[in-house]
């Protein structure tokens, strides 16, 4: 559960699947947030999440920057090349995304 961070995007791909993307930021709990002396730890986390099935698209595409929402699914490692080297991300593969509350409008 936590706050969308930016507008999802939607994107085809080279084999002509579609998905959308976003990412939801995490607090992290008062506990895990303990670092070195002098070194700063984070507060919260980053989580990429995406969006396959048509259903699903759908509901991420409405969702909006600052909206509180809870996610469930099952967390993948991605991989692919570019140009000479490997590369990975993690991210959660959604199997259900649900509103909690709408961002708030400015004051």
């Amino acid at each position: 559960m936590g706050r969308v961070s930016g507008e999802p995007e939607e994107r085809l791909l080279p084999s002509g699947d579609s998905l959308v993307s976003w990412r939801v930021v995490v607090d992290r709990p008062a506990g895990a947030r303990r670092a070195p002396a002098g070194v700063r730890a984070a507060t919260v986390d980053t989580v990429d999440c995406v969006a396959w099935p048509a259903g699903l698209r759908r509901t991420a595409r409405a969702l909006a920057e600052g909206d509180v929402v809870e996610v469930t699914g099952a967390l993948r490692r991605r991989f692919w090349r570019a140009g000479p080297t490997s590369v990975s991300r993690t991210e959660v593969e959604v199997d259900r995304v649900r509103r909690l509350s709408r961002r708030r409008a400015p004051s």
